[in-house]
């Protein structure tokens, strides 16, 4: 075989003879160096959200005196197991978490109704001005719920409405929130459309496609506004703040403002043990269903 036919038939080697490549170089060990840099910078993002957890379990277990000791005391010994059970009688916190479930679960009903329904009419149905409806629906989200808020207390005066539930449940079954109804349009419209018409020629209405076809295909985008209007309407503290007025109607939220003193003297070991237990429905609602959140991202930035 000539040497020019030897050249061109025989694989090249990738480096010259004699040539090393430095071990900064290889992929495997670039790729290496990027796993640990990325695994450290985690861990502090895990470490940072964690602390202020860390720091309320801790306190949740402390005497008075330990709350103010410095430096900070992180493990107390002995634990003060009994401060869960003070905290939680020291205010009627069995009557907030019932006022507070049924503010959540009624709300909760209406928004997921009220949003999926307005979604498939945007998403779904042609009509003259749909587009420049949907754009005012979505320019809501820039008004700050505050600038609403004295027209809407006036209103509910005068139904007479404050020191009730109706203020914090009735409008959720209107609407449903911008944020919702975009998120579900997005979705709806992620569906092909040659299911509605093939629905059509079967002889099923405009409810009949959205009960039997969409809304099963869109449990995902319904699990999420499910969870995060749980986490909104579990935790709001400004709008029951401002209809409930009794004590008898007060909410988790405002249950745990009355732990503070105006002139100092706050317990605090027994804010932190009340606010732990208050979060347990949302710690466990994340951890059942924290897929969906993924699915969220997913849906609202991918879709439509």
């Amino acid at each position: 075989m000539s040497e020019l036919a030897r050249t061109v038939l025989e694989p090249r080697s990738l480096t010259r003879p004699g040539r090393t490549v430095a071990w900064w170089q290889r992929r495997s060990t670039r790729r290496a160096i990027f796993r640990v840099l990325a695994t450290i910078i985690v861990a502090l993002g895990a470490i940072a959200v964690l602390f202020p957890v860390a720091f309320m379990i801790s306190t949740s277990l402390k005497t008075t005196d330990q709350t103010a000791a410095i430096p900070i005391i992180w493990v107390p010994i002995p634990p003060q197991w009994n401060n869960f059970v003070d905290a939680l009688t020291t205010e009627d916190f069995a009557l907030y978490f019932r006022n507070t479930t049924i503010i959540t679960v009624g709300s909760l009903i209406g928004t997921v109704l009220s949003a999926s329904l307005a979604a498939y009419g945007f998403a779904r149905l042609r009509a003259p001005g749909r587009n420049l409806l949907f754009i005012l629906v979505l320019s809501t989200l820039m008004l700050p719920s505050p600038v609403t808020i004295i027209p809407r207390f006036v209103l509910f005066t005068k139904l007479g409405w404050v020191n009730t539930f109706l203020p914090l449940i009735v409008p959720a079954w209107f609407g449903g929130g911008a944020f919702n109804i975009f998120l579900l349009r997005q979705f709806f419209m992620g569906v092909p459309r040659e299911m509605d018409e093939a629905a059509r020629i079967d002889g099923a209405g405009y409810f009949q496609i959205f009960w039997r076809i969409l809304v099963p295909l869109s449990l995902p985008a319904l699990g999420i506004v499910c969870i995060f209007h749980f986490f909104f309407a579990w935790n709001d503290f400004f709008e029951p703040l401002i209809y409930l007025n009794n004590n008898n109607v007060w909410t988790v939220a405002i249950g745990l403002a009355g732990f503070t003193a105006a002139y100092g003297g706050t317990a605090w070991n027994l804010l932190m043990a009340a606010s732990l237990v208050a979060m347990l429905p949302c710690i466990v609602l994340f951890f059942v269903a924290q897929r969906y959140f993924v699915q969220g991202v997913v849906i609202s930035g991918v879709k439509g």
